[in-house]
């Protein structure tokens, strides 16, 4: 398999996991000290994340969570926001130019700030109050943020139980959904270089709901606009039927995730119209994967990682079919602006 190296991808999941404790202890002193808000800050990517943490703990959890992009917290602020209020941001590099003065402005405020920074030392770990170096696995250090306040506010009896099922079960479960999803991520990426190559003006439009819309909309813009320069669209389930399903024909490109979480009916329904008017889309349905030692209940909450175990698969044949790095990039960093 192409840019695939099974142990490598089991020790960061198990390695991700295994800052449990670590989090644990933050969550616990910020809940202990108390707090009016916490705020999940981010940009690109990091505020997809940060999207996909709010909506999951939004139908689960009392506690007011917010969700913030950076660039328009420094512009526009929040009333919401005071002295009391917790930050809780991810960043890979620590120099993203938008999180480093959103932070700084949230100090000065005298928030609290809880970072996870892949490099450790980065000049943006100064600011924080707690920081957590490990690299990659976002969502899944937001997620066991959000499992333990839940759990401390009364709203996660099964908090033990999960947390055995993942630490035994997932890395491995989750290299299993790249293994299965290798080979028809082949065919779909020389089926996208042709189509690509035939229409290269025409968008291709991503759909996806609940804690899988941070994923889409992050999947279409980073992914594809940045690290692949083809042009998308994406939209939540919900608001498809409110303008975009007008916009689609016979051949218009369309992929849907279906995930497994409440939000998963919006997903269905757009599944069910799909066939009515285009031939040319992809649903993908984490369902169809197996999360052996899982069990179906807590499936909704990583549901989102399957796909994004799916998508791995798709990246890698993208790069081969396109003959395009995905490392390179045109602007992003190239310059001031």
């Amino acid at each position: 398999m192409l840019k695939f190296d099974e142990q490598k991808q089991i020790d960061s999941v198990n390695g991700a996991l295994m800052l449990r404790p670590k989090i644990e202890e933050a969550v616990d002193k910020i809940q202990k000290e108390g707090f009016d808000g916490i705020f999940f800050i981010g940009i690109g990517g990091t505020w997809a994340s940060a999207m996909q943490v709010e909506v999951y703990m939004r139908g689960r959890s009392s506690i007011p969570v917010y969700v913030e992009n950076a660039a328009e917290f420094l512009t526009t602020g929040n009333k919401r926001f005071t002295e009391k209020s917790v930050v809780i941001f991810s960043s890979v590099t620590g120099s993203t130019q938008e999180m480093v003065d959103a932070v700084k402005k949230a100090k000065e405020t005298g928030a609290r700030i809880f970072g996870f920074i892949d490099v450790e030392n980065a000049a943006l770990s100064k600011l924080c109050d707690i920081c957590i170096s490990y690299p990659m696995n976002e969502q899944l250090k937001f997620y066991m943020v959000a499992n333990r306040l839940m759990y401390n506010n009364g709203e996660f009896p099964e908090y033990d139980e999960y947390n055995r099922e993942m630490e035994t079960y997932l890395a491995k479960a989750l290299v299993e959904v790249e293994k299965k999803a290798d080979q028809w991520a082949e065919g779909f990426a020389k089926e996208k270089y042709r189509y690509c190559k035939e229409h290269p003006d025409m968008p291709h439009y991503f759909i996806g709901a609940g804690n899988h819309w941070g994923a889409t909309y992050s999947y279409a813009m980073c992914y594809w606009e940045e690290q692949l320069w083809i042009r998308t669209k994406s939209i939540t389930s919900a608001e498809f039927f409110h303008g975009m399903l007008e916009v689609i024909e016979a051949e218009t490109p369309v992929t849907l995730f279906v995930g497994e979480d409440e939000q998963r009916p919006l997903s269905e329904r757009v599944a069910a119209f799909l066939p009515k008017v285009c031939k040319n889309y992809t649903v993908i349905d984490t369902r169809d994967y197996e999360l052996k030692g899982i069990r179906p209940e807590f499936r909704g909450s990583v549901s989102h990682l399957v796909m994004h175990g799916i998508n791995n698969r798709v990246d890698a044949h993208m790069e081969v079919e396109f003959r395009h790095p995905m490392v390179i990039r045109r602007y992003y960093r190239q310059f001031d602006y």
